[in-house]
């Protein structure tokens, strides 16, 4: 941990704050470094917690970086901080981008997610939740245990996290160089974050993201209902693109073997939206015989990057 007294950067129109510390300089990075801060008292939800990847190079110099932030931050750089034994290396793949001449190098902010029903409870958008028949309904609020709370976490990301990584690390701070990731229901929540957020980001990978909403048994009994409550959302808060990207993509075995539908539904629409065009502002890709793990989010982590930052 960083020996230094927490700062507390609270603002009265936010809908959650935190105590976040501010790092010493001599604890930034030399070479790629990791930084852990937490736990973190935040109004609203569980204690947080935020790993921080510095790229190799980034105290050799003045310049700046894009960002990379992703859900589940537990799960992206080291085996022994999961649950399953197995991350996503997300600083080996950047590092072989960069060494390929396909990405530049990005700093890593990794969220961590509460452990049991809170994760569901912070990661489910809320409109969504409102917008489903009761019969899921019944399914969020069991799996939810507690009412849901990710428009709190979305804000404190977008109006405390990302302010203060801005102001403590050396950034490039606007929407074009700011990308939301993550998998499952942190897929969704990315999805979620750029849509509600354009604000703050420009770039959204929502990778085997659990559009379905509710167990997968009960989904399959509302699919169409599930697909029209996402198209309802998007006709009511999706704006234009202005340059903003989303990635979307599933495998086709384990939990992934469900999410057809609905990320073609959703891709559907997209297709119909004014602005929205396939392969350019959005896509939606399909893996086959890609399990819901982090390996295999690994194995195509670099597709996704290298098509949200292309030129």
């Amino acid at each position: 941990m960083i020996g230094r007294a927490f700062a507390l950067f609270a603002a009265l129109m936010l809908a959650a704050c935190a105590s976040v510390p501010a790092p010493d300089d001599g604890d930034l990075a030399r070479g790629g470094r990791f930084l852990d801060y937490g736990p973190l008292a935040v109004d609203g939800l569980p204690d947080q917690r935020i790993s921080i990847w510095l790229p190799p190079g980034y105290d050799e110099g003045v310049r700046r970086y894009p960002v990379l932030y992703m859900w589940d931050g537990q799960n992206l750089f080291d085996p022994a901080s999961t649950h399953y034994g197995k991350a996503w290396m997300a600083q080996d793949v950047l590092a072989g981008m960069v060494a390929r001449g396909e990405a530049e190098p990005h700093i890593v902010v990794g969220l961590w997610s509460p452990p049991g029903k809170d994760r569901y409870r912070t990661y489910q958008p809320e409109a969504i939740a409102e917008l489903v028949p009761e019969g899921v309904a019944a399914s969020v609020r069991d799996m939810a245990g507690g009412p849901l709370a990710s428009d709190a976490n979305v804000a404190w990301l977008a109006d405390t996290v990302k302010p203060w990584v801005d102001r403590s690390f050396r950034t490039q701070a606007a929407p074009e160089s700011t990308t939301i990731v993550g998998a499952s229901m942190g897929g969704v929540l990315a999805c979620y974050s750029l849509i509600e957020r354009p604000d703050v980001f420009g770039r959204a990978g929502c990778v085997s993201s659990h559009f379905a909403v509710a167990a997968p048994d009960i989904a399959a009994r509302h699919t169409p209902a599930i697909v029209g409550a996402w198209r309802s959302y998007l006709d009511h808060r999706l704006a234009l693109p202005e340059g903003r990207r989303i990635w979307m993509d599933h495998g086709t075995a384990a939990l992934d073997s469900y999410y057809g539908p609905y990320q073609l539904g959703i891709a559907e629409h997209l297709d119909t939206m004014a602005g929205w065009t396939r392969d350019k502002d959005f896509t939606a890709r399909v893996y086959e015989g890609a399990e819901h793990d982090e390996i295999a989010w690994n194995a195509r982590m670099a597709d996704m990057l290298a098509w949200l930052w292309r030129e």
